[in-house]
């Protein structure tokens, strides 16, 4: 059975669920003028004149509530599902109580919602669900940008040296490596390796890198140089350096060379030449790691020069044309820390991706991002998480967010020591869900079942139907690692509800079949289209019961609502007493049946009633057979049946 869904009784579907069955409805209307009127009676109108004629019930505040929920209404479900909560705390089920916080969630009752959850988790919710509200109790603040699930992968170019900050530069990737190390040439006195040079590699449709080649011209030198930024025509890049030009060296003064900013221009195809020097670099403190703003008419940068908060901040200045800069700004505090913040990349979406270490990680430098707006004011700052982030240095983040595809710096696989640096891909994870609609009972494929996606805060995402094999599709990608909502239904069949959190690819493909309970009323039993709970007697008697009375208002509204409607009514009773007994009794069962509804205003000629006795069981207590008293019970009923 069900986990997320209780039996939501329905008088016709194809009222009450998507559009899409909708636009099946007004098909069968215009198709089919012998369709059956009665399939039309609306299970909600019925609910709603119960309460009006003063009864109630957990029972009917839930279905009501469904009603409104699996329709998207959930200003009205949230309504009957605080009626259910209130008036009957103990006959409500966990599933309602998530039901009703997603509701209130969903119309900005954020801290009702917050304390229907909390019920939720103490009365033993569904782990996946608690554990992500409990992990992130200020989901809030954090929900104006996600955490995105990534692939990570080993590019094939790395070598045993250092290879790091790949930066997009038309159709290839240029990054830092000091692997042109040859025989007798001079290492670098900081780290005892080879200089690093730039060097640049073909990238394919699945963003896979070959075909690695030095970069020409002055750009590469004796010293170090990293980390690019290009600009979109490919003809002008900033990158970083040692304090070295013109084959002169400079020192601070503590003799330390330090990093500068740089800018080249191409010259023919591929030779980068009129290599300046950035007027805001500084012998006594060091600029690095550029990056161009979406309009390329800002240059962001790292820097520990006079003003930084910590050992590095955040950069940036307003490029005014030929070799001219606006003074250095600050990105302040709501980015920069006491510690490090660099490596800073802008995408095409506008968000920010830089690496810290003075910020709550997984260890070493971790990769965070936060969306710009168009002035370039940063906003929620949100840790990229695993796998993306590791317990050692992540940085050097890039990535074609339309693509999903980028590039990330790191030393996970090694001891800490740069000589380990390296490149990985990095693919956002997407899965596609499919599934196959089946009946829980016979294992039937359905065919036309509708199916509808929706993320975690019931925002429906997609909605689909399912085809003549019973499969289903839908054409969105979803996110790994994050909580989704999938809901099936079809005519003649209940809701199905499953609440899923999408794996970390483990295949391109997500399957989850969605069985639905079938079991479609007989087109004359109005008991069953109503969603009735059996009208039971007690033991030889033919008294109407309270908890019958409920039920039968239920028949009273549908009769009330629908004039036309003749119903028939069939008592019944246990094998215990003799046949004859058996037949006299249930006849006074269908007659007291029948009183009720002609007292409370039904017109008599409306009406029939006839008691069979024993003679339709509906398990195996016949005579001589020993049964419980339950079982019994369940034989002691009254049926409605439409009269044509």
């Amino acid at each position: 059975m069900k986990t997320f869904i209780q039996k939501i009784v329905l008088i016709t579907i194809v009222l009450l669920t998507t559009s899409v069955s909708l636009s099946q409805k007004n098909q069968i209307e215009k198709g089919n003028k012998e369709f059956d009127k009665y399939s039309f009676i609306d299970a909600r109108e019925i609910y709603l004149k119960v309460i009006e004629d003063g009864y109630e019930s957990a029972e009917i505040y839930k279905k009501l509530g469904d009603t409104y929920y699996f329709n998207g209404d959930y200003d009205n479900a949230s309504k009957w599902y605080t009626k259910l909560i209130d008036k009957y705390p103990g006959l409500t089920e966990p599933v309602y109580l998530y039901r009703g916080a997603q509701s209130l969630k969903s119309i900005y009752k954020y801290e009702e919602s917050d304390e229907l959850m909390i019920a939720y988790a103490a009365l033993g919710g569904e782990g996946l669900i608690v554990k992500h509200f409990e992990s992130n109790p200020e989901y809030l603040k954090n929900i104006a940008f996600q955490s995105k699930a990534y692939e990570i992968e080993k590019v094939s170019i790395n070598t045993k040296y250092s290879d790091f900050g790949p930066s997009f530069y038309n159709n290839k990737i240029v990054f830092a490596s000091n692997s042109n190390a040859t025989e007798g040439s001079t290492n670098s006195v900081w780290n005892d390796l080879p200089f690093l040079d730039l060097f640049e590699a073909d990238v394919d449709d699945k963003g896979l890198l070959s075909n690695v080649t030095k970069m020409n011209g002055d750009i590469n030198t004796n010293y170090h140089e990293s980390s690019t930024a290009f600009t979109k025509d490919g003809t002008t890049v900033y990158f970083t350096r040692n304090n070295f030009i013109n084959g002169r060296k400079g020192k601070d003064k503590n003799k330390t060379i330090r990093l500068k900013l740089y800018r080249s221009t191409l010259s023919g195809e591929n030779y980068w030449t009129d290599t300046v020097e950035l007027p805001f670099n500084n012998e006594e403190y060091s600029v690095a790691h550029p990056a161009l703003s979406l309009d390329q008419k800002r240059l962001y940068f790292s820097s520990d020069m006079p003003g930084t908060i910590g050992e590095s901040d955040l950069w940036y200045v307003d490029i005014l044309g030929g070799n001219t800069y606006s003074d250095p700004v600050n990105l302040g505090p709501s980015i920069n820390t006491e510690a490090r913040e660099t490596f800073p990349f802008i995408s095409d979406m506008n968000n920010m991706y830089f690496s810290s270490d003075g910020r709550s990680g997984l260890g070493g430098l971790d990769v965070f991002v936060t969306p710009l707006d168009e002035n370039g004011k940063s906003s929620v700052i949100t840790n990229l998480g695993e796998p993306a982030n590791s317990n050692l240095d992540d940085f050097g983040f890039i990535i074609n967010e339309t693509k999903r595809i980028g590039y990330l710096s790191s030393n996970r696989d090694g001891n800490g020591g740069s000589v380990d640096d390296e490149i990985y891909r990095v693919q956002e994870c997407k899965l596609l869900l499919i599934g196959t609609v089946t009946n829980a009972d016979t294992k039937e494929v359905i065919e036309g079942a509708t199916v509808e996606l929706l993320d975690e805060n019931n925002k429906s995402l997609e909605s689909v139907v399912s085809g003549t094999d019973g499969r289903y599709e839908f054409t969105s990608a979803l996110e790994c690692g994050k909580v989704y909502i999938i809901r099936a239904s079809s005519t003649g069949c209940e809701f199905n509800e499953k609440v899923i959190e999408t794996p970390l690819a483990e295949s391109k493909l997500y399957e989850v079949p969605m069985a639905l309970d079938c079991d479609p009323c007989p087109p004359n039993d109005l008991g069953c289209r109503l969603g009735l709970q059996p009208i039971y007697f007690d033991f030889d008697r033919f008294n109407i019961r309270p908890d019958a009375e409920i039920e039968l208002a239920k028949i009273l509204a549908a009769m009330r609502q629908y004039t036309e409607i003749i119903i028939h009514i069939e008592s019944h009773t246990d094998s215990r007493a003799p046949q004859k007994y058996n037949e006299l009794l249930s006849g006074k069962r269908a007659q007291s049946t029948l009183n009720w509804l002609v007292d409370q205003g039904i017109d008599r000629a409306r009406l029939s009633a006839k008691g069979y006795g024993e003679s339709q069981l509906v398990n195996q207590c016949a005579d001589k057979v020993e049964c419980t008293e339950e079982e019994h019970q369940l034989n002691r009923r009254s049926m409605f049946i439409i009269q044509n």
